[in-house]
């Protein structure tokens, strides 16, 4: 556009605009932020504000929508839910003599990934800002929490592991190259933002990062050879460091390297079925996650979101976590209480770091400074390593008490910009100034009693506003008493307002010592920052075993009122669990909860689960994969006794629907679950599957699962959990090894039954369907009639299967006498097809 033919406030706009072309840019004019054209129509949609068109600039009447100043996050935040990202252009100066233009200039980008005001963060969950480069299969990635500044990066293989590590950090903001080839993988996902090519660059990464590391080379963070993830880290500092409008960002110190095998891996699919973070409808009710947090503090409550979605396999680390939740089983109820007066300080660091804290910010910082020495105290009875190394880097920071104590007021205001944040005595010449401005005051309250006395008017007030200054009020009634001296300045319908020349020489004195304080008062709490910036590290590790022993004290809470016991944990795949229980089940049901044993190992790998409908037999399943989860972490277990093996791995395929949004049936989501499992699982993995192949035909069906199961058995050799009502696959156990079969029994009496809940060794070979349908309100002759019509598949099915192919080996297997096993033994699954195979169970089944 040509600035010729604009005026100079639009002029000025759209040169601010040209700079931050991506983003929404709010231009302050006087009590509203305004957008203009494109960025006010697209404003209008997205925050349902009102679109007008005010004066005309190139001719053309210009698109404008506005928000009141005071209300700017309550709007802001709704754009971060949409991913959007805004400019804040604001006011510097009074109108320039040459121009009449106010200066403005942005001082603040807010995109969804970078924001640190406590208005527009979520305090229960992890605001992560990532970056991702691919070169040909493999991917670099790297996150960064801002406002704790937690900053990981992984070289990962594929894109299946690349989706579980998206998932799991749900950037809010994601980055890209330009060139990224395949972005059909990540469109999805909120906050995408191309990258120029160049900031990719392996040079600029390493200057990126040295630089603000204050580091000559990155080999002591052990960070080198990760070269495709640092190209991804030196792009989103990059990033980073432009929105917060700096070169360098204190509270950034490291950056870590994670690899695969250093947690179970937990894909999606398996953390919705579990209900580990969220249940099946997308909220936090009846979840693992929501039993187990009873966290004091938020920085506290997203740790332990990170752990369950995370879990470690280092044996150590978890041996140190139950040794100190065994000791703070005796103190928790001492402790929670102080470290619920301690607060989210590690968001308020964050800001402080980026010089953008408020005045409260302080004030509950050393709220939290206040309670480390009570702290400290209880430290000196514990005699745990992790314990005690906690408490020492916990320290208790007295300096930056003391200067709090001292520089800010009890109850500051909201912003530094109000005034009043600095406390008396902290600043001889704040003081002083200060004194002035109460005096004028104390001296207007005189002159006011004096003027009323002078002209006998009682009703006579000395006031103020922003356009004319202070003012002496009477009403006009009273005019016939006003002095000559007394010069009218502004009339209203009852009243009229003068100024006398001693009135305003006070006024100057007022106006010049409240300017003067709020300068001085500015100056000195950036001196704060400053103050601080020396002690972010020591903070920031203060903060991490605050949050630590939050968490471990939070699970030895829970453990001592859950009855939870400490599990012994193992390299080695194992899992032998004595009396386990589902710990979300138990905490929510009226009835006594029935706990189950399980063993499984190497020798024994695959347990065939079968048993009615609700008899138990998913949340048997579920119950094991959470206990293993559970001891993990480190937390304490819902069993009697448990020895627990090290898994790279938990697969679940439970429960299936159609997904309706990608255009996938049941048995499409089913089986798309199943290969995931097939491809990836491990002899390390523990897989649980449930009724494979109740998607389709009985025939499909039963093959499916049949062959999954074997496949499993002998190719992948996982510990597995298989539930199914084939119980056809219960003759696995006869000719593989690994193979154990139990069920959950259930007592029918005439049109009744009774789910024991309890799991026994063996089979079973009664699904008990009819019951459960009538159970759940199935008319009885509609029954009655599906018994009738199963009896007569049943018999259809006999002499189909007498006059196969297969009734040869039948008649020949009866006339020899030979027994179900020695007919097993002597046939090689690996040799049959799946249809050989159903004819082999018919055989069997008709010989039972």
């Amino acid at each position: 556009m040509n600035d010729c033919i604009h005026t100079p406030m639009i002029q000025q706009y759209l040169k601010i605009k040209a700079k931050y072309p991506n983003m929404l840019l709010f231009y302050r004019m006087g009590d509203f932020y305004e957008l203009f054209y494109d960025d006010a129509e697209r404003a209008s949609q997205l925050l349902e504000i009102s679109l007008t068109k005010r004066g005309k600039s190139a001719g053309k009447p210009i698109p404008m929508a506005g928000v009141p100043y005071y209300n700017i996050d309550n709007y802001l935040a709704k754009l971060i839910q949409f991913g959007e990202s805004a400019a804040i252009c604001e006011q510097l100066a009074s109108s320039s003599q040459n121009s009449g233009l106010v200066e403005r200039k942005v001082v603040r980008i807010i995109t969804p990934g970078t924001i640190s005001d406590e208005c527009l963060l979520q305090e229960q969950n992890e605001n992560i800002i990532a970056c991702i480069i691919e070169d040909q299969c493999n991917y670099g990635y790297a996150n960064l929490e801002i406002s704790s500044g937690n900053f990981r990066i992984k070289e990962l293989v594929n894109f299946d592991i690349l989706a579980i590590e998206l998932c799991k950090t749900n950037p809010s903001e994601l980055l890209y190259p330009e060139n990224f080839k395949n972005f059909h993988l990540i469109k999805n996902f909120r906050g995408l933002r191309s990258r120029p090519l160049w900031e990719f660059e392996i040079d600029t990464a390493y200057q990126q990062l040295t630089l603000q590391f204050g580091t000559k080379e990155l080999k002591c963070f052990g960070v080198e050879q990760a070269c495709l993830a640092l190209r991804a880290a030196g792009c989103l500092l990059q990033y980073v460091k432009n929105t917060q409008c700096t070169e360098l960002l204190p509270h950034i110190k490291s950056i870590t390297l994670e690899h695969p095998k250093d947690h179970i891996i937990i894909d999606y699919d398996t953390c919705r079925n579990l209900e580990i973070i969220s249940n099946l409808d997308g909220g936090t009710k009846n979840t693992l996650y929501e039993l187990l947090n009873k966290t004091s503090t938020s920085m506290g409550n997203r740790m332990l979101k990170r752990w369950l979605q995370k879990p470690v396999r280092n044996i150590a680390i978890i041996n140190h976590r139950q040794e100190s939740i065994l000791e703070l089983q005796n103190s928790y109820k001492t402790i929670q209480p102080i470290l619920q007066q301690i607060g989210d300080i590690e968001r308020i660091l964050a800001r402080i770091s980026l010089r953008n804290a408020k005045p409260r910010d302080f004030v509950r910082i050393r709220t939290a400074f206040r309670q480390l020495p009570h702290l400290k105290k209880i430290s000196s009875n514990f005699k745990t390593e992790k314990l005690n190394a906690i408490f020492k880097q916990i320290g208790e920071f007295k300096k930056l008490c003391n200067l709090l104590e001292i520089a800010i007021v009890e109850f500051p205001p909201i912003l530094i910009r109000d005034g009043g944040v600095i406390a008396k005595g902290y600043n001889e010449e704040l003081d002083k100034w200060r004194d002035l401005a109460n005096g004028a005051k104390d001296y207007l309250e005189q002159l006011e009693i004096k003027e009323r006395k002078i002209l006998g008017l009682d009703s006579l007030k000395i006031g103020y506003n922003s356009i004319y200054g202070y003012y002496i009020q009477i009403n006009r009634n009273h005019i016939n008493k006003i002095p000559k001296h007394y010069i009218l300045r502004q009339t209203l319908k009852n009243i009229n307002r003068y100024i006398i020349p001693e009135l305003k020489t006070y006024e100057n004195k007022i106006i010049i010592s409240k300017e003067k304080c709020l300068i001085l008062e500015k100056y000195l709490y950036e001196s704060i920052f400053d103050y601080f910036i020396p002690y972010i590290e020591l903070l920031q590790l203060s903060i991490q075993s605050l949050a630590e022993l939050d968490v471990l004290t939070n699970l030895a809470e829970r453990a001592w009122n859950l009855n939870y016991h400490r599990p012994k944990l193992q390299q080695n795949p194992i899992i032998n669990i004595t009396d386990g229980r589902h710990p979300v089940i138990e905490s929510v049901s009226t009835e006594p909860f029935i706990p189950n044993s399980l063993l499984l190992s190497t020798e024994n790998r695959m347990l065939i689960i079968t048993g009615p409908n609700m008899g138990g037999k998913s949340t048997y399943m579920r119950q094991t994969a959470l206990i293993v989860l559970m001891a993990w972490i480190g937390s304490f277990v819902p069993a009697k006794k448990s020895l627990i093996g090290n898994f790279d791995r938990i697969f679940t395929r439970i429960g299936a629907s159609d997904d309706l949004a990608s255009g996938r049936s049941t048995f499409m989501v089913e089986m798309t679950e199943t290969a995931n499992i097939l491809h990836n699982a491990t002899n390390n993995s523990l897989v649980l599957m449930d009724e494979i192949g109740r998607g389709t035909s009985t025939y499909d069906g039963l093959s499916l699962a049949w062959s999954c199961a074997h496949y499993i058995v002998n190719k992948i050799k996982s510990i597995t959990l298989f539930a199914t009502h084939y119980f056809e696959l219960t003759f696995l156990k006869n000719n593989m090894q690994g193979v154990i079969n139990v069920y959950f029994d259930a007592i029918e009496y005439e049109d009744n039954i009774a789910f024991m809940h309890t799991v026994k060794k063996g089979s079973m070979n009664k699904s008990y369907g009819f019951s459960v349908a009538l159970l759940a309100g199935i008319p009885k002759e509609l029954i009655k009639l599906a018994k009738d019509k199963l009896n007569e598949l049943e018999m259809e099915n006999y002499h189909f299967h007498s006059n196969s192919t297969t009734s040869n080996l039948q008649k020949q297997t009866v006339e020899k006498s030979t027994s179900i096993t020695n007919i097993i033994k002597q046939i090689n699954p690996d040799n049959l097809t799946p249809h050989e195979a159903l004819d082999l169970i018919y055989i069997l089944k008709s010989i039972i």
